[in-house]
């Protein structure tokens, strides 16, 4: 626990077991997922006891995608890392090491235990008529997104308008750049994650729309009633891939790495699967995803790969100091 307090965790949560030699661990995640880990490490905390005896204790770190993954790599020792896109975990091993390059080979499904999707949370009664992503840049409709420079959330964002845009007929490079400066002209302020931009939609009440993950819409649900605002499904949108991975080097000097790789190959269980659908995560499980299809609605998707060219490609065309997204965003 020492370690933990030379840093400022936001959201710091425990679940823990009787038992006087428990096992810590820590995972470092995204802003959106306290509810679904609240949720899921219980569940695992209880199979984990049946299975080995062993007590587990784990703690849980929640904030902006980028400011997380920075925080391990100055040396916040998380055991597990649990984050909303790939760039946030490949600079573990870019920056400091920590993980191999070849992180995302050792879990299915290149270690996506399940996927989201960017959607449109509107006023109550749709007041503005919001119902595409081209209707975000009218006249008079302010956007509330996180900060794309920090966050995978706000990343997200911007990647599905540009590429909506880009997919509209006549669509261009030069004709979605326009279209997203244009969107950033209408947002009021940027969030250093995606809880802190709900904040200022739901309690602020500032802003005509909210753009966010489609799970936390659902936690939003939750938080200030249904009822309390619509949720637009746009025509086109991005396929969320939230990646885990154990923090080599933290859990071979910990020597926690067989309760960490048991703690995310847990992700891929029945069980699991059920509680990531539960927290409107669609799951990788296809019996899962069909037993709760009728809260996922079908929407046409497409990805950072086969769109920007791969994560690598969009982070640095787009997000890093003096890329695109500074460009627009200085020009509003």
């Amino acid at each position: 626990m020492s370690g933990l307090s030379r840093f400022a965790l936001v959201g710091l949560a425990a679940w823990s077991v009787s038992g006087f030699a428990a096992t810590e661990l820590l995972n470092v995640s995204y802003d959106v997922m306290r509810d679904f880990y609240k949720d899921l490490n219980p569940a695992f905390v209880k199979q984990y006891k049946a299975k080995t005896g062993q007590d587990v204790t784990i703690q849980q770190s929640h904030g902006g995608s980028g400011k997380q993954a920075r925080a391990v790599i100055d040396g916040l020792a998380a055991d597990v890392i649990t984050m909303n896109m790939p760039p946030d975990i490949d600079a573990l091993h870019d920056r400091a090491k920590l993980i191999p390059e070849n992180w995302n080979t050792r879990l299915p499904n290149n270690s996506l235990p399940f996927t989201s999707l960017q959607v449109l949370i509107v006023r109550k009664g749709n007041p503005k008529q919001i119902k595409d992503w081209g209707d975000l840049t009218r006249s008079g409709v302010q956007v509330i997104m996180p900060n794309p420079k920090v966050t995978g959330n706000g990343r997200y964002s911007y990647l599905a308008a540009w590429g909506w845009a880009l997919k509209q007929p006549g669509g261009s490079e030069q004709k979605a750049r326009d279209f997203v400066g244009a969107l950033l002209r209408n947002v009021p302020v940027l969030d250093s994650g995606g809880r802190a931009a709900t904040t200022t939609f739901m309690q602020r009440g500032i802003g005509d729309v909210l753009l966010t993950f489609e799970n936390e819409a659902e936690m939003i649900a939750r938080e200030f009633g249904r009822g309390q605002f619509d949720v637009v499904y746009p025509s086109l949108s991005i396929r969320a891939e939230p990646p885990v991975t154990v923090v080599d080097k933290v859990v071979d000097k910990k020597g926690s790495r067989r309760v960490a790789e048991d703690y995310l190959k847990f992700l891929w269980t029945a069980e699991a699967q059920e509680i990531a659908a539960q927290n409107y995560l669609r799951p990788h499980d296809p019996t899962v995803l069909k037993k709760y299809a009728a809260q996922f609605p079908a929407v046409p998707l497409f990805t950072v790969d086969d769109t920007f060219g791969g994560w690598r490609r969009a982070q640095k065309t787009h997000f890093e100091d003096g890329g695109v997204f500074d460009q627009l965003y200085l020009k509003k």
